[in-house]
């Protein structure tokens, strides 16, 4: 026969796991939530073929006002398919500081003003950073 005793521990045993439980998933939750907040900003990347090309673009991106900053990065090589066939080119990085929500509208205008038929632009989220330069994106990024 099972005593009092062993279902009062049960119990008690059973309400800590749920309590755990709980608190695991509000933590969880919790660092969720704060990553999507913080990923209000974004580091988006293209790259393009000559420096005159990257600087041109460049001006035109801080213009719009679609980007606070852009870094050229020069003299990166990329190995790519295309139309079939494996292609090796030495190309240049462009990274662009910008608020998430502006990302559309960076796709079309880079699509518009980039030379190549099919530009990349990937966007990676940035999680955290200093506070001060994040504000500083705000003032310069117009928005939406």
């Amino acid at each position: 026969m099972i005593s009092n005793n062993s279902i009062y521990i049960s119990l008690i045993f059973f309400f800590i796991s749920l309590l755990t439980y709980y608190i695991y998933s509000q933590i969880i939750i919790k660092r969720t939530i704060s990553s999507v907040i913080s990923s209000e900003y974004s580091a988006c990347l293209t790259t393009v073929s000559k420096d005159e090309i990257a600087r041109k673009l460049a001006h035109s991106i801080v213009e719009a006002r679609l980007g606070a900053c852009v870094n050229i990065i020069p003299n990166i090589r990329s190995v790519y398919e295309w139309e079939s066939k494996i292609q090796e080119d030495e190309e240049i990085i462009l990274m662009i500081k910008t608020r998430r929500e502006i990302v559309p509208q960076l796709i079309e205008f880079v699509k518009k003003n980039h030379p190549y038929d099919v530009p990349e632009l990937i966007e990676l989220p940035i999680n955290n950073g200093n506070q001060d330069y994040l504000k500083w994106i705000d003032s310069i990024v117009k928005q939406k």
